[in-house]
C-alpha cells in the first residue's frame, strides 16, 4: 500500500484502515489456501478478530485525537523539515483566513515572511522532544494584515517521522492593554511625584508598596530601596505629647483595622541606628472595591512638621523617653559638649561640666581602649563610629550603650564627632537570653546538638595531633518501652532527672548534652589517655546505679556507651560522631548498661553501611528499585481480591540486596522518605494501569516505614501519588508497623484522620510483633491488621501460636476490623484458619512475590 504523506488526522484515519483491511484480506485469503484445519486454522481466526479490534481501538484514537486537535481555541500547525506546513486545525484557519488544505500548500515562511531562510535549519537542531520554547513575534493573514502571536514549539516523533508542532496565540489585545496600563502607571507616578506632600501606598496588611520622592526624602530613605517595610521598622513612634506608641497603634495599621480615615496626627519618629527623630503630621486613607468591608489598599499622605515641633524641652523629652542623648567633640578645642538627656541617661550631674575623656572613664576596663580606639579612627579618616559598650551602675548593675557618631570634615579634614548615645540594656538581655536558649535544650537544659558539636569542632581545631578529645555516646536502654508504658510527659520527666544525673556527675571541664530523643554526648576536650576516659564512663554508668521512680514505682534505665577518640577514631566531627555512634550501637547489641570503644571490625561495618547508603541514594535515578507483588487471596473462594507491593533493589556495584539489609539503612539515612514515595507512586500506577486491563482488584497494600510516616510531608506525598496516577484513594491500603503508630501520638492521630477522610485505608502489618499497645486500636481509625507470619509458623500443630492467631481473629471481629493471615505455607494452615473463619491471607503456598507481568497471569488464571 502506497505510503501516506498527508500529515491530517482524516489521512491518517484512511491509512489505518487501509493497513488492517489488508491485513485481514491476507489472513482470508491464506486460510483458504493453506488448507489448515482444527487448531490452527481457530488460531488464524483469533488474530484475525484482534486485527479487527485493533482497527476499531485505532479509529476511535485517531478520533479523539482529531476532536481534541480541533477543539483547540488557539492556532496549532505541524511542521516538517522543510517549514511545509503538515496539518493545521480549526482555529488556525479563523486565525490566519485559509483554508485547511490552502495551509497545508504553504509554509512557515507564509505565515512570517520576516523569517530568515535558515531559520528551519537552527530551530530544528535546537528543539528537543522533551523541551517546549516559547517566543513573540508577528504572523500574517491571508490579507496581508500582520498582527502579533505568542507561538510556543516542540518536537516529537511521528511513526519515524519528526515533525515540530506550533501553537500560535494572537496577543495583539494583551499588549495593547499592557501599553494602556503602563501610561496610566506613568501618568499615576508623575503626578505623585509632583506632589510635596509624602504619599505611602500600602496593601491591605499595611505593608508598603511604594512611595513618592516627596516621601522618600521626609523620611530620609534612599530611593529604589527594595525592603521599603524594613526601612520603616526601624522607627521608635511616639504621640504628640511624646509618649512611646507600639508599632501597631501607627495610624495605617489603626485605619487597616477599623476601616476608616484617620485624619491629621501628628506622630514622632526618632530613628534608632542614628538616634536622628522627627516630626510628621499623617492621614491615611483606606480603599476598598465594590462589596468589600475590608480594605485592598491604604494611601498615607504626611508632611514634615519637625521645625514647628521643635520646641527643646520637648524634643529634649523625646530623647529622655528614648534613652538617648547626644554629643559634639570639637577635634580642635578638644572641648566635649553633651545635651541634657544624656547627662540625665548616664546618671551624672548636668551642672558639673564634663571631661574632655567622656564617656571612656566611666566603662568596665574592658571596653575603654575599645572605644578610645574606635573614636580615634573615626577622627583620623572619618569612618564611622558604631561600637557597643558597658557602664557599671551600683549594686553590681551594668548598664549597656550603643555609642553612634560620624565625622564633620572642611576639605578633607575632620574637625567636628557629633553622634548619640542610646541604652540597649533591655535588647543585649534579650540576645543573650536567645544566645543561651540557641545553645541550650528546652526540655533538659543541657547543650543542645549543635552546640556540642560546635564545641567538639573547636576542641579539635586546637589540637595539633595530639591525642584528644574523646566523645561519649550514651543511649538510655529501655526508654522507648518506659516512655510507652508512661506516656510522654512522664518520659519527658525521666529524661530531665537522667540530664541532671549525667550533669551532676561529670567534671566541670567535661561537657554534656543532649543530642536527640534519649541520646546524649559527652565530649572531653582533652583526654589525657584511656584510664581518663574510663573514669568519665564509669561516672556515667554510676549516675544510673539508682533506679529512677514515678508513681511510687521504680524504673530501672541503664545507658550503653560509645567511644571515639582523636586521631586515632577521627579526624574531624562527623566521623567521631559516626563512630562513637557505631560503637554505641555494638554496646546496645550485646545486652546494653555496656561501653564500647571503637574498632576497625567496627570501621568496617560502617564502611560496608556507608557503602550501601552511597549506593541508595542513586538507586532511583539509576533505575535499580522494581516492585514485586504478592497476592492477597479470598479463602472462601480462593480468588484474588488485592496484592501486597514489596520492594526489591538490584544494584548496579552490590548486585540484589534484600530489604532487611537495605531499608533499615534506609531508613536511618532518611533515604526511605524519598524511596517510600517512589514505591507509592509506582504501585498506584501499577493498579491503574490493571483497572484499565479489567483485572479485578479491590486495592494494592503499600508498606510505610515510621520514618516516612512521621515526616513532615507523608500526607501530600500520598496525595500526590493518588492524583498523578488517577487512582482512587479506596485502592490504597498503607501497612505501617505498630512502633509507626505510637511513635508521636498527638500527630499520629491527626494524620491518620486527615487520610481516612479521603479515603485511604489503614492496616497494621506484623501485628503482635511490636508495643502492643492495643488502645490505638480503639483510638485511631485502623481498617484491619495483619497476624505476623511468626505466628503462622506454628499453625496448626503448636498450641501456643493456635490460640495466639485464634485470639487475634477474635478481636479483630469484636472491634469490627479486617484481618490478613501472612506466612501461609501449607494446606494445613490454610485449612486452620477456614475453620477460625479467617476470610482473607497471604503466602507462599498461594504464591510468591511476583513480577507484574507474571502476577497479572497468576490473576487471570484464577479468574477462570
Amino acid at each position: 500500500m502506497a505510503a501516506v504523506t498527508d500529515g491530517s488526522y482524516a489521512a491518517r484515519r484512511t491509512q489505518v484502515d487501509g493497513i488492517a483491511r489488508g491485513l485481514l484480506d491476507w489472513l482470508a485469503e491464506l486460510r483458504h489456501k493453506a488448507e489448515l484445519g482444527g487448531l490452527v486454522a481457530e488460531d488464524l481466526a483469533e488474530i484475525a478478530r484482534r486485527i479487527g479490534e485493533l482497527l476499531r481501538i485505532g479509529r476511535s484514537a485517531v478520533s479523539r485525537y482529531g476532536g481534541v486537535f480541533d477543539a483547540a481555541p488557539d492556532a496549532i500547525t505541524l511542521i516538517d523539515r522543510q517549514g511545509a506546513i503538515v496539518d493545521a486545525n480549526y482555529a488556525a484557519e479563523r486565525m490566519y483566513g485559509w483554508s485547511r488544505s490552502e495551509l497545508r500548500q504553504r509554509t512557515v515562511y507564509d505565515l512570517n515572511p520576516e523569517l530568515p531562510r535558515d531559520h528551519m535549519d537552527r530551530v530544528w537542531e535546537e528543539l528537543d522532544i522533551a523541551r517546549s520554547t516559547t517566543v513573540e513575534t508577528t504572523n500574517t493573514r491571508s490579507n496581508g494584515e500582520r498582527f502579533p502571536v505568542e507561538v510556543h514549539s516542540r518536537a516529537y516523533y511521528e511513526e519515524d517521522r519528526k515533525l515540530i508542532v506550533a501553537l500560535a496565540r494572537d496577543i495583539s489585545e494583551r499588549l495593547r492593554a499592557e501599553r494602556e496600563l503602563r501610561a496610566s502607571e506613568e501618568r499615576y507616578a508623575a503626578l505623585l511625584d509632583a506632589v510635596d506632600k509624602g504619599v505611602i501606598v500600602h496593601d491591605g496588611d499595611g505593608r508598603v508598596l511604594s512611595m513618592n520622592e516627596a516621601a522618600s526624602r521626609i523620611l530620609g530613605i534612599e530611593t529604589g530601596r527594595l525592603d521599603l517595610s524594613q526601612s520603616l521598622g526601624v522607627w521608635d513612634l511616639y504621640d504628640d505629647g511624646g509618649h512611646p506608641i507600639e508599632w501597631s497603634d501607627n495610624p495605617v495599621l489603626r485605619a487597616v483595622r477599623s476601616g476608616e480615615r484617620i485624619e491629621s496626627t501628628v506622630l514622632g519618629l526618632v530613628d534608632r541606628r542614628s538616634g536622628a527623630g522627627r516630626w510628621v503630621s499623617i492621614s491615611v486613607v483606606p480603599q476598598f472595591r465594590d462589596g468589600e468591608s475590608r480594605p485592598f489598599q491604604l494611601i498615607s499622605l504626611f508632611s514634615d512638621v519637625t521645625e514647628l515641633k521643635r520646641a527643646a524641652e520637648l524634643f529634649d523629652e523625646v530623647q529622655a523617653l528614648a534613652r538617648i542623648g547626644g554629643w559634639t567633640l570639637d577635634l580642635k578645642q578638644r572641648t566635649l559638649y553633651w545635651t541634657e538627656a544624656l547627662y540625665r541617661l548616664l546618671g551624672r550631674d548636668p551642672t558639673q561640666a564634663v571631661a574632655d575623656e567622656g564617656l571612656i572613664p566611666m566603662l568596665v576596663g574592658a571596653d575603654r581602649a575599645r572605644l578610645e580606639a574606635a573614636v580615634a579612627r573615626t577622627a583620623n579618616d572619618g569612618t564611622p563610629l558604631d561600637i557597643e559598650v558597658r557602664v557599671p551602675y551600683p549594686q553590681g548593675r551594668t548598664m549597656w550603650v550603643r555609642v553612634l557618631g560620624y565625622a564633620q570634615s572642611r576639605h578633607g579634614v575632620p574637625y567636628q564627632l557629633t553622634g548619640t548615645i542610646q541604652e540597649i540594656t533591655a535588647r543585649k538581655l534579650e540576645e543573650d537570653r536567645l544566645r543561651r536558649q540557641a545553645q541550650t535544650d528546652p526540655l533538659t537544659g543541657l547543650l543542645n546538638r549543635d552546640t556540642i558539636l560546635a564545641n567538639l569542632a573547636t576542641a579539635l581545631a586546637g589540637n595539633e595531633g595530639h591525642p584528644g578529645p574523646a566523645l561519649l555516646y550514651v543511649d538510655l536502654d529501655r526508654f522507648k518501652v518506659v516512655n510507652d508504658l508512661l506516656g510522654h510527659s512522664a518520659g519527658d520527666r525521666l529524661l530531665v532527672a537522667a540530664a541532671r544525673r549525667l550533669s551532676g556527675v561529670l567534671p566541670s571541664s567535661v561537657q554534656v548534652a543532649r543530642f536527640s530523643g534519649d541520646e546524649f554526648l559527652v565530649l572531653m576536650p582533652e583526654a589525657s589517655g584511656d584510664e581518663a576516659v574510663q573514669q568519665v564512663v564509669e561516672m556515667i554508668r554510676s549516675a544510673f546505679g539508682e533506679a529512677f521512680r514515678h508513681s511510687g514505682e521504680d524504673f530501672v534505665i541503664t545507658p550503653s556507651i560509645g567511644i571515639a577518640r582523636y586521631p586515632g577514631d577521627g579526624l574531624n566531627a562527623q566521623q567521631l560522631l559516626n563512630h562513637a555512634d557505631v560503637a554505641m550501637y555494638e554496646a546496645k547489641r550485646r545486652g546494653g548498661n555496656n561501653w564500647q570503644m571503637f574498632s576497625p571490625a567496627l570501621a568496617l561495618q560502617l564502611k560496608e553501611r556507608l557503602l550501601i547508603e552511597t549506593q541508595l541514594r542513586r538507586a532511583i535515578e539509576n533505575e535499580e528499585f522494581h516492585l514485586v507483588y504478592q497476592p492477597k487471596i479470598d479463602l472462601s473462594d480462593g480468588r484474588v481480591i488485592g496484592a501486597e507491593a514489596l520492594l526489591r533493589w538490584r544494584s548496579r556495584v552490590l548486585g540484589d540486596l534484600p530489604p532487611d539489609t537495605f531499608i533499615p539503612i534506609a531508613e536511618t539515612s532518611g533515604d526511605i522518605v524519598r524511596i517510600g514515595a517512589w514505591v507509592l507512586e509506582q504501585a498506584c500506577r501499577q493498579l491503574r494501569e490493571w483497572h484499565g486491563l479489567g483485572l479485578p482488584l479491590g486495592h494494592v497494600a503499600v508498606n510505610v516505614s515510621f520514618r516516612q510516616f512521621l515526616g513532615e510531608h507523608f500526607e501530600r506525598s500520598v496525595r500526590n501519588a493518588l492524583e498523578a496516577t488517577g487512582l482512587a484513594p479506596e485502592s490504597l491500603e498503607l501497612e505501617m508497623t505498630e512502633r509507626a503508630l505510637i511513635e508521636d501520638a498527638p500527630a499520629t492521630e491527626q494524620t491518620l484522620a486527615r487520610l481516612r477522610e479521603m479515603g485511604v485505608a489503614i492496616s497494621i502489618d506484623d501485628f503482635g510483633e511490636g508495643y502492643s499497645a492495643l488502645g490505638y486500636l480503639r483510638r485511631l481509625p485502623i481498617a484491619g491488621i495483619k497476624i505476623s507470619h511468626n505466628f503462622m509458623h506454628g499453625v496448626p500443630s503448636n498450641p501456643t501460636d493456635a490460640h495466639l492467631c485464634e485470639a487475634i481473629l477474635q478481636m479483630a471481629r469484636a472491634l469490627g476490623l479486617s484481618v490478613v493471615a501472612e506466612g501461609v505455607e501449607t494446606a494445613e494452615q490454610r485449612d486452620y484458619l477456614l475453620h477460625l473463619g479467617a476470610r482473607y491471607a497471604q503466602g507462599f503456598y498461594f504464591a510468591r512475590p511476583l513480577p507484574a507481568v507474571e502476577f497479572e497471569r497468576y490473576v487471570r488464571e484464577r479468574m477462570g
